[in-house]
């Protein structure tokens, strides 16, 4: 979400310096595209660029293509198919690591100027909105769009399209717990697209404080108050990786009857297997303890917080990809 930022920052600076200035953004993308949609960049006419499209000698030839254009004093947009196999007949982009994507190149306008500020607000204050493009206009809703990206050609004609995109964290990381393993947990993920949020019952932890990677932190005085405070939802993932069994046993039990994208819990396989042993005594659906990851984390022999970190994530990254 960063990067999204700082191309948004760097289109308002350009409108505001009066510099001409390219937005290229990934409208859809196919297969092993290195350009996935939603990815963008922007470029102006004093050579200052930030983002990417995929990369390669690919992103190389539409850089230049935008300095050209706005070299030209180009207005409008185009919008370009790219087919990464040489073999391909037409529309190569350079690239052979297959798939394909369609690149847009948009001159951002003048009067786009506030909805581009819009959107930057809307990113810094961890808030939601929809980015709409066609081949009218620029504009954001602070409406939540139901999808995350949607492209449609509307007729036959090229300019008869449009794009939508939810601006914004897509996803809700919830952690648990604010120890060393929850801060190196923190750190990797804050270069994805998680807004995270933080929750520990010690006030005097100064782990807590120094955290500077999530955008959300909360002591509560007891976990059972997670139940009110953090929703269900597709886009909500949840790892419990407190200091000890208690306040673990309290946050599941607050927790495992809402449905999640990802409910995980950081423990040793004999803790795990003594709170499974439990609720399955007290006649805990089977359902429930399914869904969640317990131990937590794919199984790389992990043994510093980094280590858990980087196999958290991936388990996440994992799940979160559909895999």
């Amino acid at each position: 979400m960063k990067k999204k930022l700082a191309v948004w920052k760097l289109i308002s600076k350009s409108l505001q310096e009066n510099v001409p200035v390219m937005l290229l953004y990934v409208l859809e993308s196919f297969g092993s595209s290195p350009g996935r949609e939603g990815f963008c960049m922007a470029v102006n006419a004093m050579g200052e660029m930030v983002g990417s499209i995929g990369g390669g000698i690919m992103e190389h030839k539409f850089v230049e293509m935008a300095k050209s254009k706005l070299k030209d004093n180009y207005e409008g947009y185009e919008i370009y198919k790219q087919i990464h196999d040489k073999a391909s007949l037409q529309f190569q982009s350079g690239m052979i690591c297959s798939g394909e994507q369609t690149n847009l190149v948009y001159r951002v306008r003048d009067e786009e100027f506030n909805a581009v500020n819009k959107i930057i607000g809307c990113i810094e204050n961890n808030k939601s909105g929809q980015l709409t493009l066609s081949d009218t206009v620029m504009s954001f809703a602070e409406e939540i769009p139901e999808v995350d990206i949607r492209f449609e050609r509307l007729g036959e004609k090229k300019e008869d399209w449009i794009y939508e995109e939810k601006i914004g964290y897509k996803n809700h990381l919830y952690i648990i717990g604010a120890g060393h393993c929850a801060l190196a947990l923190s750190k990797l993920m804050s270069t994805m697209d998680f807004c995270m949020h933080l929750y520990d019952d010690r006030e005097s932890l100064n782990i807590f404080s120094e955290n500077e990677f999530v955008q959300e932190k909360l002591i509560v005085k007891d976990y059972g108050e997670l139940r009110t405070l953090i929703p269900p939802g597709s886009s909500q993932y949840v790892v419990v990786m407190t200091v000890g069994y208690r306040t673990d046993d309290t946050t599941v039990r607050a927790l495992m009857d809402k449905e999640f994208k990802y409910f995980g819990i950081l423990g040793s396989k004999k803790k795990i297997e003594k709170m499974f042993t439990t609720y399955r005594e007290e006649g805990i659906d089977e359902a429930l303890l399914a869904k969640i990851h317990a131990p937590v984390g794919v199984p790389v022999n992990s043994q510093t917080p980094e280590e858990i970190a980087i196999s958290i994530a991936a388990q996440i990254i994992k799940v979160k990809n559909g895999q």
